[in-house]
């Protein structure tokens, strides 16, 4: 094992989008581009579909609705991307809420994937958006968004380099200024990571952000994820994509790292995504045996002094 500040394998660090862990960028992508076509969308990225349809492993996966086998009794495709349609829209929120009213001119993508915030949301005057990914996922993103003429909203500073590495470093070497608030996103990502890369990621995240910055990532608190093997979210995804989900997410008990914020003074807030789908009147809500059920969102700030 190569080690790291994570202490995990670089095994499998130069993979992109077509394989492993980054090919379920594209299947979130096939959801946002899903989304974006319904008549009741939570979320649109003009984008998404275009990623999709530029990687040889899912060119043929749906990116409308009337595409998808089954409609929206399709597990995957159907609840499934709704999940990622409701994430997309509650995280948009989050941040542009962080740089209007929270006063955030950085923000931080951790893991950013096929992430096109930069492009499609409004962002106020003099923000800057940094995204952290493995140098062949953001060559593969640059390559399509440069093939549609697509231009950022707002600065848009790529910072490649592998989330095993000092990504702290590489991104103050990309004038992230830890002076200024920040506003910090992990979504999708923890779920592949070990308790102490969690942890790592986490400290970091308290180093760097300055008073006034805000952080919000997902993570799963199911005691064993395993009991889910049947469940047909996971089995349909793995039918239809390939992806068997279950043998990417680390199984292991997770940290308390919503406590470990509030106790170096951040306020945080921990929500299941029914709180949103039941708010909004759209998107999945329980089921029995259900595995979202262990899916939470949380968000913190670290307050002004």
């Amino acid at each position: 094992m190569v080690g790291t500040p994570f202490g995990i394998s670089t095994a499998g660090a130069g993979e992109g989008v077509g394989s492993g862990v980054g090919l379920t960028a594209l299947l979130v992508a096939a959801a946002r581009a899903i989304e974006t076509h319904r008549h009741d969308s939570l979320a649109t990225d003009g984008y998404a579909e275009h990623f999709v349809r530029a990687a040889p492993a899912c060119a043929d996966w749906p990116v409308r609705p009337q595409q998808v086998p089954g409609g929206e009794a399709n597990p995957l495709w159907g609840r499934f991307a709704r999940y990622f349609g409701l994430r997309t829209r509650i995280l948009d929120r989050f941040l542009l809420r962080a740089a209007r009213t929270g006063g955030a001119r950085q923000v931080v993508l951790l893991g950013a994937g096929l992430d096109t915030r930069a492009f499609r949301l409004d962002w106020p005057p003099g923000c800057t958006v940094f995204e952290i990914d493995r140098e062949r996922v953001l060559a593969f993103k640059h390559g399509v968004l440069d093939g549609l003429s697509a231009a950022p909203r707002t600065t848009r500073v790529p910072v490649p380099t592998d989330l095993r590495a000092d990504w702290a470093g590489a991104l103050l070497a990309a004038g992230f200024d830890p002076a200024v608030p920040s506003a910090w996103l992990a979504e999708g990502l923890l779920f592949y990571l070990p308790a102490t890369a969690e942890t790592a990621l986490v400290d970091t995240v308290d180093r760097l952000a300055a008073p006034g910055s805000a952080l919000a990532y997902e993570v799963k608190l199911d005691e064993d994820l395993w009991a889910y093997r049947h469940a047909p979210l996971y089995t349909s995804t793995t039918q239809q994509t390939g992806i068997d989900l279950l043998t990417l997410f680390v199984r292991e008990p997770r940290p308390d790292s919503a406590g470990r914020l509030a106790g170096r003074g951040w306020s945080t807030t921990v929500r299941t995504p029914f709180d949103f789908s039941r708010r909004l009147g759209r998107g999945p809500l329980p089921e029995p045996d259900d595995p979202l059920a262990g899916n939470r969102w949380v968000f913190a700030d670290r307050p002004r002094r």
